[in-house]
């Protein structure tokens, strides 16, 4: 299985996610269970080369962060369009909700969205994860991580939660999986930076989102 993670950088980037850190991490897991990982520095430029990978992560941040937009180029869109009509796996994490806007079919396809205005999150801080039910697998055990608990995202059609976090008193959800036409999307909304992938449980629960995305 041959995946490819696009990482955050130019008006991917952003002050608060080191994607230079996160994006090794994320590709240690993958490599350890058993997925040839390829890195892209560029996300759009990712999305123009899918053909023959098994699985899209995408680790990289918000473009419409500052004035000057650029927009996606056609064949990037176009690109990660047909990607999904063949099949391939997606993995979403931490604030990839909140990138890719200008792909018509990212934030529909993820089955959810950070919104500006509504959604926030707590201190980062030790965050206790519930995993209630991971699919086509054996059960995780609950865990806990370093992290952000990004709550009041804007869901968008049906999906499984399979991980969730308490936010004054309201489970949130931590990470979910859904099926977008002919392709297994999974999100994982924890990954702030490096220290969340210190977290064993954490780690377990990328890997097993990957395989179930791949269906391997």
């Amino acid at each position: 299985m041959k995946a490819l993670i696009a990482s955050g950088t130019g008006h991917y980037a952003d002050p608060w996610h080191p994607f230079p850190e996160t994006t090794p991490e994320l590709r240690a897991i993958l490599t350890d269970a058993g997925f040839m990982v390829d890195v892209d520095d560029d996300v759009d430029h990712a999305m123009t080369r899918l053909d023959g990978f098994d699985l899209l992560v995408v680790n990289a941040g918000d473009p419409w962060r500052g004035e000057d937009t650029v927009p996606a180029p056609t064949a990037a869109v176009d690109g990660f369009t047909r990607a999904l009509d063949r099949g391939i796996g997606v993995l979403a994490l931490h604030c990839a909700v909140a990138t890719m806007r200008d792909y018509p079919d990212w934030a529909a396809a993820l089955g959810g969205m950070w919104v500006p205005q509504l959604s926030w999150h707590p201190p980062v801080g030790d965050v206790e994860v519930r995993v209630l039910s991971v699919p086509g697998g054996d059960a995780l055990p609950d865990f806990t991580v370093f992290d952000e608990r990004y709550s009041r995202l804007q869901a968008i059609g049906r999906r499984e939660v399979v991980a969730e976090f308490t936010v004054d008193g309201e489970p949130m959800p931590a990470a979910w999986v859904r099926t977008y036409g002919a392709s297994r999307i999974a999100v994982d909304v924890l990954g702030h930076d490096a220290r969340s992938y210190a977290s064993a449980g954490h780690r377990a629960l990328v890997e097993h989102l990957a395989r179930w995305a791949t269906d391997a």
